[in-house]
């Protein structure tokens, strides 16, 4: 699992890959993102944001 803080999107996944996660600020919410294609809430927090990427790849 790797969390970075990254202003660019998220590429797919290929099959069988690690999930990538980014976090990314939207104005004033930051929101995690995956190499999968997942997408969580936008957040005011950074940490809560980092906190649901973790959570993601945690149940994988």
């Amino acid at each position: 699992m790797a969390v970075t803080s990254a202003q660019d999107g998220p590429d797919r996944a290929r099959s069988g890959q690690e999930h990538l996660t980014t976090t990314t600020e939207q104005g004033r919410f930051c929101v995690a993102r995956c190499s999968c294609g997942w997408r969580g809430p936008a957040r005011r927090a950074r940490s809560q944001a980092r906190t649901d990427a973790e959570g993601h790849t945690a149940d994988l």
